[in-house]
């Protein structure tokens, strides 16, 4: 079960080059899935993209398993 502690804890965000690096691609390739809505992505205030890991976690996930 969830603590309060849990709930509290910031989500951990991503970079494009920390997700591209995970998927083996261009970090342009990872701004153009967040720009055709493949991936969700955060906008910072100075309006850079930063993605959730536990979204990216997941998609590798479904990757793996249809892989095999």
């Amino acid at each position: 079960m969830a603590t309060s502690d849990d709930l509290d804890a910031p989500e951990t965000l991503l970079t494009p080059s920390e997700v591209a690096q995970l998927f083996r691609v261009n970090p342009k390739t990872v701004t153009r899935w967040a720009r055709a809505g493949k991936l969700t992505a955060i906008r910072t205030l100075g309006g850079h993209r930063r993605f959730r890991a536990s979204e990216i976690r997941r998609c590798l996930e479904e990757m793996s398993v249809e892989e095999a």
